[in-house]
């Protein structure tokens, strides 16, 4: 009698826990308990239909209603959940990965919050939908603080959580100041935790590496924490560093809270 009592409590504290870690788990995706999203730009070098690692199709990758301002899940990331990818991040020069270190305070006026993360990921007026004047990237030029990632950049995301705006075409930058230009129509939205970075061993002399990511559902993080990924190296030049091979280790990236 004693045995099947102990077995009966036993039995019940494991129901309890399981419980517990059901709610815990379900909560780590409602509240972002613990998590941080790092915001990220990716040009049609690292995600586009026909795309010689994933050979994408138009749908998979939203390109059959691209437009300035969409912000939707990229159909292959939000049916595919949990898989395993590579994305290509460019060559030298043609970078297809982009760090955001610094928000633009026009980008916090814009509305309609007080976050200008938040107000280009809706996005706000000027940020991709029409203003007063019915401008939709009046706020998209000439934007400080847009960094190319190349190898050094890419490996101190290993093991970080993304949530990236995708576009339809090349982000370009000018150096010496570092400024991007993001207009441009956009495909929508991905996430990912970044598992590793690997030498590009198929592409040419100046590939950028590849990076292998576990897709998120851009759904259920998306009031997860937003940060910015304020050391990124910074590049002298289209060229210069000539920075393709992955390090072994990098040093720690440094995260601000998106403002």
């Amino acid at each position: 009698m004693k045995s099947n009592r102990l077995s009966a409590y036993i039995l019940l504290i494991f129901t309890v826990l399981g419980s517990c870690m059901s709610e815990l788990n379900e909560d780590e995706f409602a509240n972002g308990s613990e998590n941080e999203l790092v915001v990220l730009l990716i040009d049609e070098d690292g995600i586009d239909n026909g795309d010689g690692l994933n050979n994408f199709s138009e749908i998979d990758v939203n390109d059959d209603k691209a437009r300035v301002g969409l912000r939707e899940q990229l159909s292959f990331f939000k049916n595919n959940a949990g898989k395993t990818i590579e994305l290509n991040s460019g060559q030298m020069g043609d970078e297809a990965w982009f760090a955001l270190t610094s928000i633009p305070n026009t980008w916090i006026n814009a509305g309609p919050t007080d976050n200008g993360t938040e107000n280009f990921l809706a996005p706000g007026p000027g940020l991709g939908s029409p203003n007063i004047d019915d401008d939709r990237e009046v706020l998209l030029d000439d934007i400080s603080g847009v960094t190319p990632l190349r190898a050094t950049g890419l490996k101190m995301l290993e093991g970080k959580k993304v949530l990236a705006v995708v576009y339809d075409s090349d982000i370009n930058i000018n150096y010496s100041p570092m400024r991007g230009n993001l207009k441009g129509e956009n495909l929508g939205l991905v996430a990912f935790e970044v598992i590793s970075i690997r030498k590009n061993e198929e592409g040419s002399s100046s590939s950028l590496p590849i990076v292998k990511i576990q897709i998120l559902d851009v759904d259920l993080v998306m009031n997860w924490k937003k940060v910015l990924f304020s050391n990124p190296p910074v590049a002298q030049s289209s060229s210069e560093p000539f920075d393709i091979i992955p390090p072994a280790s990098a040093i720690g990236p440094s995260f601000v809270n998106a403002n």
